[in-house]
């Protein structure tokens, strides 16, 4: 029979893996909230998200302390120390990713202030692309596979390359039409908070594949697959 100490252990494990669940949903709740403000120009949508963002930063404090509790006392080894390690790291990207949320919403508050302007050209779809991988790498976290958290850090190459095209569209659109500038800024910061959202993601797969295999696979080149 196990140990009283044992099952504590494995209670802590446990309640670790549902709190970094918990981060992940919320985060995804956030984007979706903040992009459905800023196309429905939904005002008090955005504000909601924008007051969200202090549960993810409770939840990364609880977290860490929780993180920091197991390494002093269970002093974990081998697979159980990675996954704490790595939760460590996991929480300060999935905080981020709530941050850039948040900013997405004050973005639409900015501009539900001003005249609409039907120039938000493939952002939803950028939003979407960001979205799934996401949920792609919080399910390869779940499952623990690090072949899907690969696919995740190859699909982050499109989240660039979009983006890269859409603030080119946005700019253009400013060159040909001055007067919206104000309205266009905002907008190019939205395509690179979402930028910036692929890049955490794709940093939370790594995560996962160090979590699995214990291979650190950051700066390292991965080719797109056919």
């Amino acid at each position: 029979m196990a140990t009283l100490t044992d099952r504590e252990y494995d209670a802590e494990l446990h309640k670790l893996h549902d709190q970094l669940l918990l981060m992940g949903a919320k985060v995804e709740e956030m984007i979706a909230g903040s992009m459905r403000a800023l196309v429905e120009r939904d005002s008090e949508l955005a504000r909601r998200m924008i007051d969200f963002d202090h549960q993810i930063n409770r939840l990364e404090v609880d977290t860490d302390e929780l993180c920091l509790r197991i390494l002093a006392k269970r002093q974990p080894v081998a697979s159980d120390l990675r996954f704490v390690t790595m939760a460590l790291k996991f929480v300060v990207d999935v905080e981020r990713i709530g941050d850039l949320a948040a900013n997405i919403a004050k973005r639409a508050l900015e501009l539900n202030r001003l005249s609409p302007l039907d120039a938000r050209a493939d952002l939803p779809r950028l939003a979407a692309m960001v979205q799934k991988n996401l949920s792609l790498a919080i399910q390869s976290f779940v499952r623990g596979d690090a072949e899907q958290a690969t696919e995740v850090i190859r699909a982050d190459m499109a989240v660039d390359r979009l983006n890269a095209r859409l603030f080119a569209q946005l700019i253009a659109q400013v060159v040909a039409d001055p007067a919206t500038v104000t309205c266009i800024l905002p907008l190019t910061s939205v395509s690179r908070y979402l930028e910036r959202i692929g890049d955490h993601v794709k940093n939370l797969a790594e995560e996962v594949i160090f979590m699995v295999s214990a291979t650190d696979v950051r700066h390292r080149p991965v080719t797109m697959t056919n």
